[in-house]
């Protein structure tokens, strides 16, 4: 039974990160015990309190006490859950609204993604904090590429190779964690992140021009084609 859910829940999309295949087993389970009181969009603020939750953390950890932060960890699996079920649970109860879901999930992702570097500007001392901006600008950049990608190819990937949203938010949570035991690791390893998206994106940004390149030279070899000719072929 699970192998069959797991099927139609992801039959629209594919995945290609490290752990794509616990976490759809996972969602797998999860899905088909949500209490129906709760709907997709109620998921969906679900994983808006989980973004929320790690702005606090960061403003605790700077107000109150270091070890605050931990509540992102949390907040990080609260995310997830709504993120990750809100687009799953409509699929699975046929009440799915293609692009209806696609707006509200990319408005989503964007909101959660300014409140998180949000958190970490009031964290970080001195000139660290342009490393917060410079973290919302590259999750910018990889969003605006998953959606050309789209509009290109018409097949939605919200994957850069093995990496996806849930092993971005592993990364993190390992990043909060030590800075809890090492005092001031985070601002380097924000730092490091930066590069390494900044070098995602260029690759992955190459990759979308060739796409585009591609599908423009399909364009003008389909017009240049008589139609006598291609009502012959057909």
């Amino acid at each position: 039974m699970s192998q069959e859910i797991n099927k139609k829940l992801f039959e629209d999309r594919k995945r290609t990160n490290i752990l794509s295949n616990p976490e759809q087993k996972y969602i797998s389970y999860l899905v088909p015990r949500i209490p129906n009181w709760i709907s997709s969009d109620g998921l969906t603020a679900i994983g808006f309190v989980g973004s929320l939750m790690i702005l606090v953390s960061f403003l605790l950890a700077e107000y109150v006490s270091r070890p605050l932060l931990l509540l992102g960890i949390f907040g990080f699996f609260v995310q997830w859950f709504g993120d990750s079920l809100d687009g799953r649970i409509a699929f699975y109860r046929n009440k799915s609204r293609k692009w209806y879901g696609f707006a509200l999930d990319i408005v989503m992702d964007w909101i959660s993604t300014v409140m998180i570097g949000l958190g970490y500007v009031f964290y970080a001392p001195d000139d660290f904090k342009y490393s917060g901006f410079a973290l919302v600008s590259l999750y910018g950049w990889a969003m605006i590429i998953s959606q050309l990608r789209y509009r290109i190819t018409d097949k939605y990937t919200i994957d850069a190779g093995l990496m996806g949203p849930t092993e971005i938010r592993v990364v993190i949570c390992a990043v909060l964690l030590a800075e809890v035991i090492f005092p001031g690791s985070i601002n380097y390893l924000v730092i490091g992140i930066c590069a390494i998206l900044f070098i995602i994106n260029c690759i992955d940004t190459k990759n979308l021009l060739h796409l585009g390149d591609l599908k423009d030279w399909e364009e003008k070899k389909n017009k240049s084609v008589p139609a006598h000719e291609a009502e012959a072929e057909v």
